[in-house]
């Protein structure tokens, strides 16, 4: 790997500003880092932070943020009532900000814009986890649909309103642009800038690239722990898989008395290195044949450059696939999913019907904002005020049971 330039964030030409930050203070960036020299800054000026880099301001707003607090009580798989041991949406976005963090520095790339782009990856997510999103989208079918990273775009840009000099967080562009994992082309020409990589079918930044699939690495893991915790998944199904069995017999001879739940624990922990170690060695040697020397190089690839080998890839399938099979698709998971759709559902139609249930702060001001609105209330609830809300609704009759 080169051996690249530190990238120096001038300070601000105030008396009162500090001394110049290197972001390269902990590490030193590779060419094809994003840096301040070659970020696309924000919508709206603001002076240089004093002891802190832009991509560190950015990270500190997403947590500090409304939106991110309610992600402490959004679901992941469960339910956030179904037990206090279960992930959240929350301790999601902090398991894949700590796996991106390692691969980002092992790669030379920006640590702090790849971690908040992982801290911020699922703000627009709704109660209810997929199921949630999935309901919601049907609700708003004939107004736009509902999508979470166009939502989460919102939140950020507009929906936020916590500064006086401008509507939303005003993140800088390469932020928002790794919040994007999926957009159509429709949805994509609306977005001007951000939304032109879609169209061109091109690539985002490398830090991008690595908060999604830690985003994938982060809930394959942690999803066999609470499947296993709530007796949703049993070892022996995961032993069908060949890479789960391989590192249960290899731990199992090397501590022959660990005790169930820390094999355990030691098998996912031995797996999620597995495929982090992959991602590295096989990222690296893709950044060496494609010979990148900047950033703009990694925008104009066809595909991304972060991934694991076809060897491993092929094991990332199947896990995911036995996961969709085993624990996604249970009956008791199912069943939750389908009680939620129609607690946002029920919700929905009731906001349409009465419209002075939503907050007067937020209260749609015409008839054609009158189901957007509902929707970004909707999408903005936790699990439990979300149930708590259709109990009160239903109470007085304004919600149909």
């Amino acid at each position: 790997m080169r051996n690249p330039r530190p990238t120096t964030i001038k300070p601000s030409q105030t008396p009162l500003a500090p001394a110049a930050i290197t972001v390269s203070a902990v590490h030193r960036l590779a060419p094809y880092a994003v840096s301040l020299a070659n970020s696309r800054g924000r919508v709206f000026a603001e002076r240089p932070p004093g002891w802190r880099s832009e991509f560190q301001r950015d990270r500190d707003r997403i947590v500090h943020c409304a939106a991110f607090r309610r992600l402490e009580y959004k679901t992941q798989v469960f339910v956030n009532h179904a037990g206090d041991m279960f992930r959240t949406r929350l301790t999601h976005s902090l398991e894949v900000a700590q796996i991106a963090r390692t691969i980002a520095r092992a790669l030379g790339v920006n640590e702090d814009l790849t971690e908040a782009i992982a801290l911020a990856h699922d703000l627009g997510h709704t109660p209810f986890g997929h199921a949630g999103q999935s309901a919601l989208h049907g609700c708003m079918r004939d107004y736009g649909g509902f999508e979470h990273n166009l939502h989460a775009l919102r939140i950020v840009e507009s929906l936020e309103q916590r500064y006086p000099e401008f509507p939303g967080l005003n993140l800088l562009f390469e932020t928002r642009e790794g919040m994007l994992k999926h957009c159509s082309l429709k949805n994509a020409r609306a977005l001007g800038a951000l939304g032109q990589r879609f169209m061109a079918r091109r690539q985002p930044s490398l830090e991008a690239q690595i908060a999604n699939v830690a985003d994938e690495i982060a809930y394959n893991h942690h999803d066999i722990d609470d499947g296993l915790r709530a007796g949703l998944l049993r070892c022996e199904q995961l032993r069908e898989l060949p890479l789960f069995a391989t590192f249960e017999r290899r731990i199992h001879r090397r501590w022959p008395s660990l005790d169930p739940k820390r094999l355990r624990y030691s098998v996912i922990r031995a797996m999620l290195n597995y495929f982090v170690s992959d991602l590295i060695t096989t990222t690296e040697r893709r950044i060496a044949e494609i010979s990148l020397s900047n950033v703009h190089q990694v925008r104009a690839q066809i595909r991304p450059v972060v991934a694991f080998s076809a060897s491993v890839n092929i094991e990332h399938l199947a896990l995911k696939q036995l996961l969709r099979r085993s624990l996604y698709q249970h009956p008791h998971v199912l069943t939750m999913a389908r009680k939620s759709r129609q607690i946002v559902q029920a919700l929905f139609a009731a906001y349409l019907r009465a419209p002075r249930e939503i907050p007067a702060a937020v209260r749609p001001r015409g008839a054609s904002a009158r189901a957007r609105v509902a929707a970004d209330y909707i999408a903005g609830m936790t699990d439990r005020f979300a149930i708590a809300e259709y109990a009160r609704l239903s109470a007085h009759g304004a919600c149909a049971k």
